[in-house]
């Protein structure tokens, strides 16, 4: 796959508060790249260099093998952009200001318009002035998803609607990635990132921490085993990897280390095992890993 985006050793400063230390990430064609931290950790500062908005002090940052900062211009026209608080003009409808965008970018389809302003259950010809978050964060979307671009960034993008409509958004995102478009996508909802997204890039403090797919990071976190057994579930405890051992009756529930699991799984069979049940490390699991304490 075509790497759209590429960001080699991100560096910035406000004042002496380091912003970003060293970001590096890629985002291809066709791939979903899920962008998570909490707030501070870098998303957005990240984001408003690759938008060409603010300059970097130091690394790369191309988009289209074009330099973010010199080359934005031509960057825009080839990518949608909805921010976590989208700002309108009060005087003005939702839908003309969807025309306006769509206008303004150049390259817009009024069909898909008119099928996302009844997907989202938008009324465009209220003003502004009289949406709600949730209202604001719709124009910015259907906006953002008329047009045809090969790049999407949505920076909090669910921020504000409810959960019928954070699934018309995840559907619609699903759709550009089976046409081969780069998405990167920043969010506090890690189930949606853990649905959508074919890589995870976590940042903490201005660092990138852990990348790579759902499956290449599992490894860092244990799975949750619940097993039922004929004999004395409490002797699963004399195998090696069990964490967190909870027992209730001849049941018990257990972190255990992924590496362990076959033995786990033998021991298991001895005590004749009625039901065994193994869930895999969730996105949140392995988000917390960086964030405790």
């Amino acid at each position: 796959m075509k790497e759209i985006v590429e960001v080699r050793g991100l560096q910035k400063k406000f004042g002496k508060f380091q912003a970003l230390s060293d970001v590096t990430f890629t985002v291809r064609a066709g791939e979903v790249v899920g962008f998570i931290g909490p707030n501070g950790a870098g998303k957005s500062t990240t984001i408003r260099i690759l938008l060409g908005i603010i300059k970097r002090d130091m690394g790369n940052a191309v988009i289209f093998g074009k330099d973010v900062w010199n080359e934005s211009l031509e960057i825009h026209k080839r990518i949608s952009y909805v921010p976590g608080d989208v700002s309108l003009w009060g005087n003005l409808t939702g839908g003309e200001i969807i025309d306006l965008f769509i206008k303004l970018h150049g390259n817009g389809n009024k069909q898909k318009r008119d099928y996302l302003i009844k997907r989202f259950e938008l009324d465009p010809k209220k003003k502004a002035k009289g949406y709600s978050k949730g209202n604001r964060q719709k124009v910015g979307l259907i906006a953002a998803l008329s047009v045809e671009s090969d790049l999407y960034i949505f920076d909090e993008p669910t921020s504000g609607l409810d959960p019928l409509m954070e699934q018309v958004f995840q559907e619609e995102v699903e759709n550009i990635k089976a046409a081969g478009k780069a998405i990167l996508l920043s969010s506090h909802i890690l189930s949606e990132v853990e649905r959508l997204a074919d890589k995870v890039v976590i940042i903490r403090q201005g660092e990138i921490v852990e990348t790579g797919t759902l499956d290449e990071l599992r490894h860092l976190t244990r799975s949750t085993v619940t097993i039922l057994t004929e004999g004395n579930v409490a002797e699963m405890t004399t195998v090696k990897g069990i964490f967190d051992f909870e027992q209730k009756g001849n049941q018990a529930t257990f972190s255990a280390d992924n590496q362990y699991l076959k033995d786990i799984l033998m021991k298991a069979s001895e005590l004749g095992v009625k039901k065994f049940e193994s869930a895999p490390p969730t996105l949140e699991d392995l988000f917390m890993r960086h964030y405790e304490g």
